[in-house]
């Protein structure tokens, strides 16, 4: 009767497949984490973000390789870090373009999140420590790269796969506790990048761990740490491979000027380490005991705490930097009250950021959570390093706490698909004024103890499994009975 007229489609001509293509296409660029990617485009090599050729992450769906890498970052900068907050904004994404709002399940999106290769998140995370690591200029020390390392704990929630792995305490009953990763990581002083880390569990030591991150190091750098890495061992390695230390002396009593070598100046002494004896107990094998120097010739400062409050009023800290002329003894103790920054990086990292509990219930995905947040912190240093070069100032008086806040509430307005050039361009300038407008205040000496003002709440302490523990009718006890 009407030729042409296509019934079905209400008189409109039936679409081609490119058509539908290039529709699909449009609809997942605006349902897209990407533009976050926008801030970071010369920091994460967005060829590992590309779609695979085949397998998982192949396809290309809302949440493809790149968004679910960027919307994994996203939740780890959130405030609340859980996947309903990564649903719920893609949703209010959906919802101001006028399209289709998808549905509330995580199911999705935690699928995808699996499908991510830990190898590429790895390179990533390589790739952002390099770069960080190079754009950092010190005055430290003839201009050397000091790399100060610590160790920290983490926990998670308490599944059977992750008890298995990282263990909780035996101390505490089963079903009472988490399971605890411990975690030691290398920084770059200066610049505050996370260069490398390893994990382990309860029994692992700081040790072993930072010796799986030797690889790091290059001839010439400067190793800081406390007295739980005055390692013979350790710094006779380190010495051989061109890197000095300073490190706090611990496990040997501090040689007295007598029976030192020379004297360097008023508490600094030049002295010889015996090699220690070797047992069993040590943590390397008798081939590396054999190895190592029968004595090294170091350097020992008395240093006196001249600022009040600290619990200490002085300690001893030992160096392979001999040379007393080129690396004063004032200018090493001054390096070393620097370390209490690396405290400061991971207060950044567990406590702003959130990494001290984690949300993930395997293994397999703890060790991506991980990585992801030491990505993302790695990029907000990044930021900081940029706005404090817009603005003029040092890096250090920019408030890692302040640069996040203000990208969590630059996000929303950043993440729109249709923005020009110039509005994104002054939308990241206006960013980084607000990291920079209000610098840290600095006062050296401060005492920081650790120690919390305020009180828990009066609640019983969980001392028998869930389906076990009987709670008590008066809230001022605080144990609970057994059922």
């Amino acid at each position: 009767m009407l030729p042409g007229f296509y019934l079905p489609r209400r008189g409109r001509k039936p679409r081609s497949a490119q058509q539908r293509f290039a529709e699909k296409m449009a609809l997942l660029k605006q349902k897209s984490f990407k533009q976050m990617g926008e801030l970071f485009v010369d920091f994460i090599p967005h060829p590992l973000l590309k779609p695979e050729k085949n397998g998982a992450m192949s396809r290309r769906r809302i949440f493809s390789k790149e968004n679910t890498f960027w919307a994994f970052f996203s939740q780890v900068l959130d405030a609340d870090g859980g996947c309903k907050e990564v649903i719920h904004k893609l949703q209010s994404y959906a919802s101001t373009k006028g399209i289709k709002v998808p549905s509330s399940s995580t199911a999705s999106y935690c699928t995808a999140r699996k499908k991510l290769d830990v190898q590429m998140l790895s390179e990533v995370f390589e790739h952002t420590a390099n770069r960080l690591d190079k754009i950092s200029e010190t005055d430290l020390l003839d201009n050397r790269r000091v790399i100060v390392v610590d160790g920290t704990g983490v926990s998670m929630p308490d599944t059977p796969e992750s008890q298995e792995v990282w263990p909780q305490y035996s101390s505490q009953k089963q079903g009472c506790g988490f399971p605890t990763a411990r975690i030691c990581a290398c920084f770059s002083l200066e610049s505050g990048a996370l260069l490398s880390y390893a994990i382990g569990n309860k029994k692992s030591s700081e040790l072993p761990l930072f010796r799986k991150q030797w690889n790091i190091f290059k001839r010439g750098d400067i190793f800081l740490g406390d007295k739980g890495f005055c390692s013979y061992f350790d710094i006779a390695d380190l010495e051989e491979q061109g890197v000095d230390s300073v490190v706090t002396l611990a496990r040997r009593a501090p040689v007295r000027s007598a029976d030192s070598l020379k004297k360097l100046g008023s508490d600094d002494l030049l002295i010889t380490w015996k090699r220690p004896l070797y047992t069993t107990k040590l943590s390397y094998s008798k081939e590396a005991w054999d190895a190592l120097p029968k004595e090294l010739v170091l350097r020992q400062i008395k240093v006196r705490v001249k600022h009040p409050g600290f619990r200490t009023k002085w300690f001893h800290i030992v160096t392979t930097m001999l040379d007393a002329t080129r690396y004063p003894a004032e200018e090493l103790a001054e390096l070393y009250f620097k370390r209490w920054d690396v405290e400061l990086f991971f207060r950044d990292i567990k406590i702003t950021m959130g990494l001290d509990i984690l949300r993930c219930r395997t293994p397999e995905m703890i060790r991506k959570e991980i990585l992801m947040y030491f990505i993302a912190y790695n990029c907000v240093r990044r930021l900081m390093y940029e706005a404090a070069e817009e603005a003029d100032i040092e890096v250090r008086v920019v408030s890692f706490k302040g640069s996040v806040q203000a990208l969590r509430s630059w996000e929303p307005h950043l993440n729109q698909a249709k923005i020009s050039r110039t509005e994104r361009f002054r939308l990241i300038s206006d960013l980084y004024d607000a990291m920079t407008n209000t610098p840290v205040r600095q006062r050296p000496g401060r005492s920081e103890p650790r120690c919390l003002k305020r009180r828990k709440k009066n609640y019983q302490l969980m001392t028998s499994p869930r389906h076990e523990i009987r709670v008590i009718p008066h809230r001022s006890k605080y144990q609970a009975a057994n059922a």
